[in-house]
């Protein structure tokens, strides 16, 4: 779970978390070792907080800056009257491969009375609570030797870790673990927080997500670029205001649904039920015939209309404002029709599932209009790559994805991400129970529904994906994650773009 209240939007690399170090000790002037001990009292009250009746602690030093912020927390934790013990990692003497603010840290927890100990794989952990200050940011390449066996012996024992600025092992950049990663209870970051806490593997491995900022300037941030943005509840106000009271269904936009082929309506039903309760003016199903009288029975509101042929949906495209195609469409002659219209179309468009199959280049004159929602194995085809490559680094998938076929691109997964060839946009809310069928369809709805109601593709893409996982969030803090259906989402979905109802997880 993460600890969103407490994160800022803006996303950052480790090349970009450096420069933000660098540039608050060169250009503001805050000595690296007081920024070393105020993350030092930063975990440790996060410590005390989580756990007040601790007695004993645990700490695994490198000999990075992450050690040096390990040893202030096991100086601070000898003050208060803790047992404390401390196991180094690397080549012994420890202190004497020290430098810069980690030497300084090694002589102030020494000076308050703090003993180290090599690690062994043979020691015990004496602490009620772990404190995992081996890897940071810096890290190349797969974790090995001892801090390889201090991260696979932290993994198997059953008291919690608390991981400084990320957890060792883990690709600041991707959400990558690197053979191997500590799984922490909580992760502190500090300054900037690390987009690969939030993505892929990431959101397995922090935890409880916290950030401190160390207190330094707001001006700092405006001299180091970022790399990506979160949604969140503001974007949301912001872009969906209040309707003005002279409105009218005219006034916000018409889609067309084109999806269901045979054995396959429901998807289609989901996306037009999505659309017309996230606020779509009008809302029209193209679907085959043998569904309109399922689509009539529960959704009365959209318009059904059964369609043998691509000619027939033609009068229905030039209706519409928006098209979302593919939620069950199959793969047919019909289909094939079907796509052939919606494409050549000059509407906006939101392609989902089996429409991906149809997409073609960035050189198509209407990319511009269009959202694709591609999960990570539909990115896969689209690229030529494995699943795997995909996932690897997904802030470089989307990029290609956006670079091959234009438009605005969200890649669906842990930490959705969305990408109009501008800014990337990463959504931190939802959960494991929206591994279910339908989902996206849902999702499509949602999208193509914001686009009608006159919102840029980009806005409607990344409100799409916050207003749908903060729904899944909603309905799991009611009922659980196990057997959550993409239908529940709905009428949670509603609330959330009209800002009703708790905030489960402020973004």
């Amino acid at each position: 779970m993460i600890t969103r209240t407490t994160l800022p939007s803006t996303l950052y690399t480790a090349e970009q978390s450096r420069a933000l170090d660098q540039q608050a000790t060169e250009a503001f002037g805050i000595p690296g070792f007081r920024l070393m001990q105020r993350a030092g009292h930063a975990l440790f009250a996060v410590i005390l907080q989580q756990w007040p009746q601790v007695k004993r602690l645990t700490l695994l030093c490198a000999t990075g800056n992450n050690g040096g912020d390990g040893l202030i927390v096991a100086g601070l934790a000898q003050q208060q009257g803790l047992d404390v013990q401390v196991l180094t990692l690397g080549e012994e003497p420890y202190a004497d491969q020290l430098q810069g603010e980690a030497l300084e840290a090694w002589r102030w927890a020494e000076a308050v009375g703090v003993t180290t100990q090599p690690w062994s794989a043979q020691l015990e952990l004496s602490g009620e609570v772990i404190v995992d200050a081996m890897l940071g940011t810096g890290i190349k390449g797969d974790v090995r030797g001892q801090v390889r066996d201090a991260i696979i012996k932290l993994n198997h024992q059953s008291r919690p870790v608390v991981a400084v600025d990320i957890p060792s092992g883990l690709c600041s950049d991707t959400g990558q673990v690197l053979g191997v990663a500590v799984k922490a209870v909580i992760t502190l970051t500090f300054i900037g927080v690390k987009q690969g806490l939030l993505t892929h593997e990431g959101v397995n491995y922090c935890g409880s997500l916290r950030f401190d900022s160390l207190r330094v300037p707001d001006e700092l941030y405006e001299r180091v670029p970022v790399s990506a943005f979160r949604t969140d509840q503001d974007d949301l106000q912001e872009l969906l205001p209040a309707r003005q009271r002279s409105a009218h269904k005219g006034c916000f936009g018409h889609l067309l649904v084109v999806g269901g082929g045979l054995g396959l309506g429901g998807a289609a039903l989901m996306a037009a039920q999505s659309a017309a309760r996230s606020g779509s003016g009008l809302v029209s199903l193209a679907t085959r015939h043998e569904h309109v009288a399922a689509a009539l029975t529960r959704l009365p509101e959209v318009m059904a209309l059964g369609v043998g042929s691509g000619q027939e949906v033609v009068p229905l495209l030039e209706k519409a404002s928006v098209v979302v195609a593919g939620p069950g469409l199959g793969n047919s002659a019909w289909a094939d029709q079907l796509m052939q219209q919606v494409l050549s179309s000059d509407k906006f468009q939101v392609l989902d599932a089996d429409a991906l199959n149809y997409l073609t280049s960035a050189t198509d004159r209407y990319s511009y209009r269009r959202v694709i929602t591609p999960h990570p194995g539909e990115a896969a085809r689209l690229l030529g790559c494995s699943v795997s490559e995909v996932q690897q680094d997904r802030f470089a998938a989307i990029k290609a994805l956006q670079l091959r076929f234009g438009g605005t691109v969200v890649l669906k997964g842990a930490g959705s991400l969305t990408f109009d060839g501008d800014v990337i946009h990463l959504c931190s809310a939802g959960n494991p129970g929206m591994a279910s069928g339908g989902m996206g369809d849902v999702l499509s709805g949602i999208i193509g529904a914001l686009m009608a109601q006159g919102l840029k593709p980009v806005d409607a893409a990344r409100l799409g994906v916050y207003a749908h996982a903060v729904a899944a969030d909603r309905c799991v803090a009611k009922s659980g994650e196990r057997g959550l259906l993409a239908t529940d989402l709905i009428p949670e979905v509603r609330r959330v773009l009209n800002g009703l109802g708790e905030q489960v997880i402020d973004q």
